[in-house]
């Protein structure tokens, strides 16, 4: 047995992004800045976020650049083809739950 388990505390860095593929629902992308501070400095780390069903429309509604957001989700990785035809790994987090700790006006 295996654990894939994701929390994050940071702030969002872009508005969501919808996409409605065909297989149906909604599903919202949009990137999440933690920071920590290791020997004296400060580290950004961001991350792809993904958001799927009510969850993503939720998100269009009330998630902006800057919101303070606590998340859990799922680790997950794929790869693609690009316009230029190279090969592109993507890792993600799939968002199980999340909660809005503070706006932006």
């Amino acid at each position: 047995m295996g654990v894939n388990k994701v929390i994050l505390l940071g702030n969002v860095g872009s508005d969501p992004r919808m996409y409605y593929p065909e297989a149906g629902g909604a599903m919202a992308l949009f990137s999440l800045a933690t920071n920590e501070t290791i020997g004296g400095q400060d580290r950004t780390e961001w991350h792809n976020i993904v958001c799927t069903g009510q969850q993503a429309e939720y998100a269009e509604k009330y998630i902006r650049k800057g919101t303070r957001l606590y998340l859990e989700g799922k680790l997950r990785t794929r790869s693609y083809t690009d316009k230029l035809h190279i090969q592109r790994t993507r890792t993600e987090i799939y968002i199980e739950t999340f909660e809005i700790l503070g706006r932006v006006s």
